[in-house]
C-alpha cells in the first residue's frame, strides 16, 4: 500500500481578503465615529492602506478590517500591520499579507513533527510548503492535531490530503 500524505501550507484566499476590505470599507463610510475624520482603507498594489486623520481612528479601521477577516475564516496570524505613520496631516498603517513558509519556518514546523510526532512519519520541505507522508493516516491525522495544538507565529492550512 502507498504511502499517504498531506501538504502544509501557507495561503490566503485573496477573494476572501478582497470581500473583508470590502465590507470594512462600507462599514467604516456608514459609521458614525468614522464621519469627517477621513477614515478609509483600500488596496494600494499588493499592500492595504489604512488613514484616517488620527492615531486611535486608524488603529480603529485596522480593528474593524480584522474582525471582518475573522469573520471570513482568515487567520490574523497571515496579516502583517505595521505601526500608524503620521503622513502629513494623516495616519496611515500599511499591511501585508504574508503568503508561503519561509526555509525557517518549515525547518521548525518539520523538527516539531520529528521530535513530538509519531514515528514513521515524514516532513519533507518542497519550496514554501511541506510534504507530510506516512504509512498510516492515523499518524497523519494525530500530526495535524499536534500542529493544530502548537501556537506557531504564522498561519498555517492542511490541504492535498490523499
Amino acid at each position: 500500500m502507498a504511502d499517504s500524505s498531506f501538504d502544509i501550507v501557507s495561503k490566503v484566499e485573496r477573494q476572501e481578503v478582497d470581500n473583508a476590505l470590502n465590507q470594512a470599507a462600507r462599514e467604516i463610510s456608514q459609521r458614525y465615529d468614522f464621519k469627517n475624520v477621513g477614515a478609509s482603507i483600500a488596496w494600494s498594489g499588493e499592500r492595504i492602506e489604512m488613514k484616517a486623520n488620527s492615531e486611535e481612528r486608524v488603529k480603529a479601521v485596522l480593528d474593524v478590517f480584522e474582525s471582518k477577516l475573522v469573520k471570513r475564516g482568515i487567520s490574523l496570524k497571515a496579516l502583517d500591520a505595521g505601526e500608524p505613520q503620521a503622513s502629513g496631516k494623516e495616519y496611515k498603517i500599511f499591511a501585508d499579507l504574508q503568503e508561503g513558509i519561509s526555509q525557517e519556518n518549515a525547518k521548525k514546523v518539520s523538527k516539531i513533527i520529528r521530535d513530538e510526532g509519531p514515528k514513521g512519519v515524514k516532513a519533507q520541505i518542497q519550496g514554501d510548503e511541506l510534504r507530510v507522508s506516512s504509512k498510516s493516516r492515523d499518524d497523519l491525522q494525530a500530526v495535524i492535531a499536534l500542529l493544530k495544538g502548537k501556537d506557531l507565529d504564522f498561519a498555517l492550512q492542511f490541504v492535498n490530503y490523499r
